[in-house]
């Protein structure tokens, strides 16, 4: 758990739904918002929003596998804002090909997304936080985190990457204060995407069969309210009628 009350989280990948609903989920708990994503234009509507709850909110456009953009990103936080309290990496790249037909160009920037940008977020939290010796730093994953799918090849290689990652940085940061997670999201998330790519999955929304971005976006408030004595490395999340 943070010992600080004010301060910032940083949300690599803050699309409409929810990277969105995480920060708008730590803005109401009095941390300033920071959502990021290369489109900057495309994140005032959020921002609209969390302002209208009462929130603050920095947003900022950046390329996450950009070195030189993430670390000054990193800085201006600290210097505009204050301590990053939370870092949530929560970009996806979830892009099948079959892996026959799969380039090189393509898995490379999927696994630049998926693993490289996951790296040089981890690694800047990590170098504000490890000296404080508190913070939080989370890693958005998938099914394809566990087990590769057919079709899934670059997509699984990146998120397995991820996975990785998170366990590596929560042994070598734990024990220095700093709470690592990696969380799995199990199913199909309430989208636009989804409702117009899957209408019979989104029908099951009513019985509560599709992930809600504001309950996930729950959890990791949760998690970063845990007490160390029993903080959590790896959740789960999936609809309550999702087969795994």
């Amino acid at each position: 758990m943070s010992g600080a009350t004010s301060g910032a989280a940083i949300v690599i990948g803050a699309g409409d739904a929810t990277g969105g609903a995480i920060a708008a989920a730590f803005a109401r708990t009095g941390l300033t918002a920071v959502p990021v994503r290369r489109d900057g234009a495309a994140l005032e509507p959020l921002a609209a929003r969390i302002a209208a709850e009462g929130g603050q909110c920095l947003p900022i456009g950046a390329d996450a596998r950009d070195e030189d953009a993430m670390v000054a990103l990193f800085d201006r936080v600290e210097v505009e804002v204050g301590p990053i309290e939370v870092a949530v990496f929560n970009i996806g790249a979830n892009s099948p090909m079959a892996l026959l037909d799969e380039t090189a160009r393509r898995y490379r920037k999927i696994w630049e997304l998926c693993a490289l940008a996951g790296f040089l977020t981890v690694r800047e939290a990590g170098r504000r936080m490890v000296p404080r010796g508190r913070g939080s730093i989370f890693l958005t994953a998938a099914t394809a985190s566990l087990r590769g799918g057919a079709g899934f090849a670059a997509f699984a290689g990146g998120k397995h990457a991820l996975r990785a990652l998170a366990q590596s940085a929560a042994r070598e940061w734990g024990p220095k204060g700093v709470h690592v997670a990696h969380v799995v999201i199990d199913g199909a998330i309430d989208t636009a995407f989804i409702r117009d790519q899957f209408p019979e999955r989104y029908k099951l929304k009513g019985q509560d069969g599709i992930l809600d971005p504001e309950a996930i976006a729950a959890m990791y408030v949760m998690l970063h309210n845990q007490q160390r004595s029993a903080w959590t490395h790896e959740l789960d999340l999936r609809p309550w009628m999702e087969k795994f």
